[in-house]
């Protein structure tokens, strides 16, 4: 049975499984997000997509890691369509406009609430902080580029200690911010953390987002392969993921 309602922030979700995956299924992620970043609770959220799904195959930890999420998302139309045609009633959430809900409400509820961006290459974390500063005045935003050695990554855990933000986007790429984030959220215990992938470049303009027709049509993918032509041994993972709910839905 899907669970519609969030309810109370604390209160357990219902598992929808995608290829032996969970994805739960709510009418509001950035309303329930924000009930738990009220109420202290720190959240683990996996932004799940088909690539994501076939890279678990072969990857357990990786696995492992979405399966001890609080939150794990349908980010990708085909966890979508998975889902529908298994009879359930579900609504794509990208994790960009995930993000985005909550940098735009985050504040309203608590100025004090302090967002840090890690991740991407040098100066596009600190230029994307700068991007929503404008946007939205009231946003506190600290940053840090992904490219760091042993001794400034320590550095870097050591700030989030001290700051303990309440919101972390991380964008390292998969599986790497999702194992980042199961290793060290322990840090920030009562924080949200997401990884948004190359939400960085989009909100600088060093790439651009899919039009809303491909986005509508559920052909972001495709668009993504025509921006980088290079992904395309990674865009495998589509069809192999297509031919795997097939199997799975006539088994």
């Amino acid at each position: 049975m899907t669970e519609k309602n969030f309810g109370s922030p604390l209160s357990p979700l219902t598992e929808n499984l995608v290829l032996g995956l969970p994805v739960h299924c709510l009418d509001d992620y950035s309303g329930y997000l924000l009930s738990r970043l009220e109420a202290g609770v720190g959240t683990y959220v996996v932004t799940l997509n088909a690539e994501m799904v076939m890279q678990s195959q072969k990857n357990s930890l990786l696995a492992k890691m979405i399966c001890q999420a609080d939150l794990v998302i349908p980010d990708g139309a085909g966890v979508v369509l998975y889902l529908r045609l298994k009879g359930k009633s579900i609504q794509r959430c990208p994790g960009i406009e995930l993000a985005e809900s909550l940098l735009w409400q985050a504040p309203k509820q608590n100025p004090d609430n302090l967002v840090f961006f890690y991740g991407g290459s040098p100066g596009v974390a600190m230029k994307a902080a700068e991007t929503w500063q404008e946007k939205v005045p009231l946003l506190s935003i600290a940053s840090q580029h992904g490219y760091l050695s042993s001794a400034e990554e320590k550095e870097l855990l050591q700030t989030l200690a001290q700051l303990q933000p309440r919101l972390i986007f991380v964008a390292l790429g998969v599986p790497r911010q999702e194992l980042w984030i199961a290793e060290n959220k322990h840090i920030c215990p009562q924080a949200i953390w997401i990884g948004i992938g190359g939400s960085f470049d989009i909100w600088t303009g060093v790439k651009e987002r899919a039009p809303a027709w491909f986005c509508n049509n559920s052909l972001e993918w495709l668009y993504r392969l025509y921006q980088e032509p290079w992904r395309w041994r990674r865009m495998l993972a589509v069809p192999k993921f297509a031919w795997k709910t097939l199997m799975d839905i006539n088994s």
